[in-house]
């Protein structure tokens, strides 16, 4: 008589199988999750272009700031007279503006210039141009993995 069950070497490739599945399904979700962090950088950059598209026609110009971290302290909000700022004064342009989504990445920094040539940094409204410096973890549409900077022109 022929005893019924498993023996040890089927259970322990059964075992492995399983276990290189879940892996390639852990490394499928992480780079899934690193693109979708990528595609709301891009989306975050864009809505704030709106919203500073929005100031220069009320102000004639966009917001003062130098090396400004958007989405936390100073650079919480957009309103018309406190610019970028943690609180709100006048017309809200964003209420809350976004940062970078953790983990990776590095925090979007706005910087506003007197003129396209970027030699000075603006002070005071109203400012001639601005600077968004942001960081992708890999490549998304038609830009690649690294450092890219949004300004009146586009996002480059």
């Amino acid at each position: 008589m022929k005893d019924k069950g498993f023996t040890l070497i089927e259970l322990l490739v059964v075992i492995s199988i399983i276990g290189i599945l879940s892996t390639l399904a852990v490394v499928s979700l992480n780079d899934a999750r690193a693109k979708a962090r990528d595609a709301k950088r891009i989306s975050d950059v864009k809505q704030v272009q709106t919203a500073l598209e929005l100031f220069l026609a009320d102000r004639n110009g966009y917001p003062a700031g130098n090396d400004l971290i958007l989405g936390a302290g100073a650079g919480a909000t957009l309103s018309q007279t406190a610019g970028f700022a943690a609180t709100v004064l006048g017309t809200t342009y964003m209420g809350q503006v976004p940062g970078n989504p953790a983990p990776n990445g590095v925090d979007y920094k706005y910087t506003s210039y007197t003129s396209s040539a970027k030699t000075s940094v603006c002070a005071s409204v109203p400012c001639a141009w601005y600077e968004i410096i942001f960081e992708l973890e890999g490549q998304t549409g038609g830009l690649a993995a690294g450092s890219h900077s949004a300004n009146p022109s586009g996002v480059n």
